[in-house]
């Protein structure tokens, strides 16, 4: 493993993970928001779905962007407003204006979701793409273990207002790295081929390409089903299984070191197996595991440490779930590798904002409900699967 290749996976993952850090150092924080706020606890998520919902829909707009300015100018602009906006939500006296500047975070975020993806697809294809999608994983899965805790540190000292300004400083590390380690990857030639009409080309495109859709939605059935835990565990591990907000950080880490661990195996087992196969047998892992845990907790085993070790093994199988779809699905888009991955990551998240929305209907302060949405997304992936992809032929899937 070449030096440049281990750079570029370290700052495209601190680049896709200034997003998400945003979310994750701010878990810990929400029972207090809503208490300092005087706010409900339904409500505080709302601040959780308001980032999510441009956090989709504007990568539509940022993959375009990246194939028509180059993948650097987009970084900048969202980035730069995602920092402005963490000072906004810092400075805030209220929920609603906090819920404002969630929403310009969402916005500037994606950017970091769309870019990087694009790069990576610059730069490789096939095993070594999934290698280094896989190591800007490992960057990128540090966001979960290491938020929370510094979250929770920053909220002891500061309060949960020391969050937006944490975030803010990253936000600017970003740019810094974004502006002196980062070259650009796409040419001035390639660039020149790409515009409003080409994009909207590209949509219709991918928007006819099965095997695209298909390896998409199993992907973002599977980030659906983190999502749901994501938006739903502070409560569920704080309010009804009593953690500080601490031990609730070290609690939602471990299933971080699962998921990133097992992806790093993603490249080696690929070259092995095939990225098709590991998907296969990755996805019907993922969905066994988690309806295991929704029979274990029905028969009335819902203690906190079977919980964590059932999503810990489900987790892990996750890992690779991820990487392998997210290459194979951009594996033949390379033209128009940001508008394929700007299409990826809005479908993905708008399925995630949808299954989030429907298990907070459901979520009664207990465990259970947030099991089985987590649950039922993975059998959704799996049954995806075995409807489109499991039918085909290994070498036809891998062919396309």
């Amino acid at each position: 493993m070449t030096t440049s290749f281990l750079r570029y996976a370290i700052i495209l993952g601190l680049l896709s993970a200034i997003g998400p850090f945003a979310i994750d150092m701010y878990l810990p924080a929400l029972p207090s928001i809503g208490k300092d706020l005087a706010a409900e606890n339904g409500v505080v998520q709302l601040s959780l779905l308001f980032f999510f919902i441009p956090f989709a829909v504007f990568q539509l707009l940022y993959g375009p962007l990246s194939d028509m300015w180059g993948r650097k100018a987009p970084l900048y602009l969202g980035i730069g407003l995602f920092a402005l906006a963490s000072i906004g939500a810092a400075t805030t006296s209220n929920i609603e204006t906090l819920i404002a500047f969630r929403f310009l975070q969402g916005i500037g975020g994606a950017a970091g979701m769309v870019v990087p993806r694009a790069v990576v697809r610059d730069m490789h294809t096939g095993v070594q793409a999934a290698r280094l999608m896989s190591l800007l994983m490992l960057v990128f899965s540090i966001s979960p273990i290491l938020a929370p805790l510094t979250g929770s540190a920053v909220i002891a000292f500061y309060g949960w207002r020391g969050v937006f300004w944490a975030v803010t400083i990253a936000a600017a590390i970003g740019l810094i790295l974004l502006s002196t380690q980062l070259e650009e990857t796409r040419t001035k030639e390639d660039r020149g081929q790409s515009g409003l009409r080409s994009a909207m080309a590209a949509y219709r495109l991918l928007l006819g390409d099965r095997n695209f859709l298909t390896l998409t939605f199993i992907g973002g059935l599977g980030i659906s089903g983190f999502l749901v835990y994501l938006a739903n565990s502070p409560f569920v591990l704080i309010d009804h299984y009593g953690l500080t907000p601490t031990q609730y950080s070290f609690a939602f880490s471990i299933n971080a070191v699962s998921f990133f661990a097992v992806s790093q195996l993603t490249g080696w087992l690929g070259e092995r197996y095939g990225l098709v196969r590991v998907m296969r047998v990755a996805v019907t892992a993922f969905a066994f595991t988690m309806a295991g845990l929704v029979v274990v907790m029905s028969l009335g085993f819902n203690q906190l440490p079977i919980m964590v070790v059932f999503l810990f093994v489900g987790y892990g199988f996750l890992g690779l779930v991820i990487p392998t779809t997210a290459v194979l699905a951009l594996e033949d888009h390379g033209e128009i590798a940001g508008t394929a991955s700007a299409l990826m990551g809005t479908l993905q998240f708008v399925t995630a904002a949808i299954a989030m929305v429907i298990a907070s209907l459901f979520f009664d302060g207990t465990a259970l409900p947030m099991a089985a949405g987590i649950a039922l997304c993975a059998v959704a992936a799996f049954l995806l699967t075995q409807a489109t992809i499991a039918r085909r032929p290994v070498a036809e899937v891998a062919a396309e």
